[in-house]
This record gives C-alpha cells, structure tokens and sequence, in this order.
C-alpha cells in the first residue's frame, strides 16, 4: 500500500515538475465566430393569452392544429476571450459574447374568414420572437497535446447572461368589434426582460500554428440554458400603421411575470375584485429554451 502511493506521488510530482519545465506560454487572447442549430426544442410559452398552437380554420372550422416547438439555441454568435495557461496541459478563460437567435414563430392562425368561437374572435395573426444577449463564458481549459502541428484540446464551463432580452413581433388582421371598418391591421412589439440565469458549455477544439504568436482555431460547442422572463413591455403598437400606443393602459403595456396567480394578483382571472387596468398585468412565469450545438472559427494570439 506504501509502495503504491508511493509510486502516485512520484508520478504526481513528476506530472508537475513536467509542467513547469515545459511550459509553453501564459496569456493568450482569441476571437471568433459561431453558428448554432437547436438540439433540443420545447413547447413555447403562451404568447400575449395565445397557446402556443399553429391553427388553420376553413369556412370557420378548424381543419389543422399542430403545437408550436423550438428553442433559441439556433442562431450566429460573435466574440473574444482571454486565456491564462497554467502549464502544458491545464489553463482558464473568460468569454466575452454576443448572440443573436434565428427567428421562431411561437403562435399562429390562419383563417379565411373572422368569426366568434366559444365567446372569442378568430382571426389571422402570427408572433415570431427572437432572443439577443451579451454573456460571459468562463471555462476550465484542458490541453491533450500537440500533434503535426495541430494542438488539441477541451474545456467545459458555464454561460453568465449579463444583458439581453426576447423580443417578440405580433401582426394580427384582428376585428374592430364595428361593421365598418371590420378589421384593422394590429403590429406589435414585446420586450422580455429575463431573470439571472446561469446555463452549462462544454467544448472541443483544435488550434494550428500559423506563426509565432498566430494560430488558426476550431471549437465543436454544446451549450444548455433556460431564460426565465421577470417583465414585458410593448414598445411598439400601431394599428393601420398609426401609432396607438398612446391609448394603451399600463396593464396592456406592462406585465409582472409570477411564479404564483392568487386573489391579490393583478389578473382579472383570479382577483375577485377584477384588473386594475392602471397597474401592470401580473401573469404566469413564461420560461424559453437556449440549447444549441455550434461551430466557431478565429483567430488566436499567444504571449
């Protein structure tokens, strides 16, 4: 038993004294682009009081409804990270990023006539939402050795979101609720503003000596995260291109997103005493997914 921790000692000590007297560099800084497509899709949450459903009606009866599913891990990413490097084999970095998500629509129905069913207007509107975000990225580096000029290597860490939003677009062919004009084109605009959130990354990559200091880099990443909305504001309304937002209430503008809907909420669906339409709308917590499998190339430079 002696002999053999012996033996793990020797080889740990001699693992470290090997990274010490063949230590390659310190400080390096890289920069790069990434393309991202969605590994895992969820249902979408429901999207100014509409399910997140793709319906068609046909003479007023609904003839297909399918759910709406996806996630915002798809999208392009751009950014710049510095790295430390302990020794030949073990180093951190730190991310700095900005991410644009591919468009997804989360709600729709079409229809080719508006109607009332079950006490609710039917008519032709599709919500398509899009998530940006800056997000910083610290990792643990692990380097697996240099091959024919090739240095290989992985890393795992987590994703730090520190500004961004979901930003959900509505255009509706809805009915005015007169005979004359029936309908009127409704465009609107929501910004969600989301909870601290913190999500998981791991990746693989690969770097390849151009020069001294210049390398040309690869990385295969995974990353998971949920963003779990606080707020919502319309920023936008207009309707027949004016602007309408002026006669907006504060419940129709503003929402206070809860975990929890009970008599004291500002829902007219709970709260005996109706919606105080001069206070913003309190509604369910609404939760998106960011999960993605990426490829990113750049430039990196070592001290």
């Amino acid at each position: 038993m002696k002999k053999n921790l012996f033996l793990l000692g020797f080889m740990a000590c001699s693992l470290t004294m090997l990274g010490q007297t063949d230590k390659k560099e310190s400080w390096y800084f890289k920069a790069g682009a990434s393309y991202f497509g969605q590994t895992a899709a969820t249902e979408f949450p429901t999207v100014g009081g509409n399910l997140p459903l793709n319906r068609t009606y046909v003479g007023g009866k609904l003839v297909s409804e399918e759910s709406v599913t996806g996630s915002f891990g798809e999208g392009f990413r751009t950014g710049v990270t510095a790295g430390y490097r302990f020794n030949t084999r073990l180093g951190v970095e730190m991310g700095v990023n900005y991410y644009s998500s591919a468009d997804k629509t989360m709600a729709q129905t079409t229809t080719d006539q508006i109607f009332v069913a079950n006490g609710k207007p039917v008519y032709n509107f599709k919500s398509v939402g899009q998530i940006t975000a800056f997000d910083l990225a610290p990792a643990l580096v692990l380097f697996l050795g240099e091959h024919a000029g090739f240095e290989s290597y992985s890393k795992v860490g987590v994703i730090v979101p520190i500004h961004g939003d979901l930003e959900i677009t509505t255009d509706a062919i809805a009915p005015t609720g007169v005979a004359s004009p029936a309908t009127v084109a409704v465009h609107s605009v929501d910004k969600v503003k989301p909870n601290p959130t913190i999500g998981f990354m791991a990746a693989l990559g690969t770097s390849y000596k151009l020069g001294k200091n210049i390398s040309v880099f690869g990385e295969l990443e995974y990353r998971n995260f949920t963003v779990h909305g606080k707020t919502k504001e319309t920023i936008e309304f207009t309707q027949n291109g004016q602007n309408a937002l002026a006669g907006r209430t504060q419940a129709q503008i503003h929402t206070n997103y809860q975990d929890r809907l009970d008599t004291n909420s500002n829902n007219a669906a709970t709260n005996p005493n109706g919606l105080d339409s001069s206070k913003p709308m309190d509604e369910l917590s609404s939760y998106v997914g960011i999960s993605g499998l990426g490829l990113t190339l750049g430039l990196k430079y070592s001290l």
